[in-house]
């Protein structure tokens, strides 16, 4: 099933609380949390007290992207804060195999993120260890970029990886995904769309989420 997955980066953070809720009656089930450190990517973000904060407003999961340096020293804190999918970066994480390990230990689903131009490949090895891969479709760091299309192709190429080896992991994809893409985002299999300034930026967010699981729907049936 495709997950329209909002992303609480653009969301307006004194009210925070309503924005989520507006969501969730949208139809939303899983919330995206962005952590970034200042040195892996050139933005700073939230830590486990958000998150901790967030768990208490909702049940719905949540997703947490760790865009930090060492993500192995801090990803069972963010377990214990609430995260129900805690995934780190490829190119930040010595230890990919040890650090999933760690995840799922804490009871958490661990995903593998890759950069843009870091190809699908390098996972062809690691893949029975993930629980969901997230492509990054633009430069991590900052909202409100424009997609990346060669991440497409990209997905394409995984979801065929995944199906030579009889795989359920989900293809999240992060960075650039409004409405007038989303259809060619779903048909490139991709399974867990994540998406902030298209719908908090928008007139009514819980119609606007509505409205892409609906245009998500109608892509399901001509993926290629």
């Amino acid at each position: 099933m495709i997950e329209i997955v909002p992303s609480i980066l653009s969301a307006d953070f004194a009210h925070l609380a309503d924005e989520i809720a507006r969501v969730e009656r949208g139809g939303a089930r899983i919330l995206h949390l962005d952590v970034m450190d200042g040195h892996f990517v050139p933005n700073l973000t939230i830590g486990p007290p958000v998150v901790e904060s967030v768990r208490k407003t909702t049940r719905l999961h949540l997703d947490v992207h760790l865009m930090i340096e060492s993500p192995e020293r801090y990803a069972a804190a963010f377990v214990h804060a609430g995260a129900n999918s805690v995934s780190v970066h490829y190119e930040a994480c010595r230890h990919l195999d040890a650090t999933l390990g760690l995840i799922r230990a804490e009871g958490a689903m661990a995903g593998i993120v890759l950069n843009p131009a870091t190809p699908v490949a390098v996972l062809e090895d690691v893949l029975e260890v993930a629980d969901y891969v997230l492509l990054m479709s633009v430069n991590p760091g900052f909202g409100g970029q424009k997609l990346i299309p060669y991440v497409l192709e990209k997905a394409r190429k995984l979801d065929r990886l995944r199906r030579e080896k009889k795989l359920a992991l989900p293809i999240e994809i992060d960075g650039g995904v409004h409405l007038e893409n989303l259809g060619e985002v779903v048909r490139a299999g991709c399974d867990w769309i994540v998406t902030g300034s298209a719908i908090f930026h928008s007139s009514d967010p819980e119609a606007t989420v509505r409205e892409m699981q609906e245009i998500a729907a109608q892509a399901t049936a001509v993926k290629v």
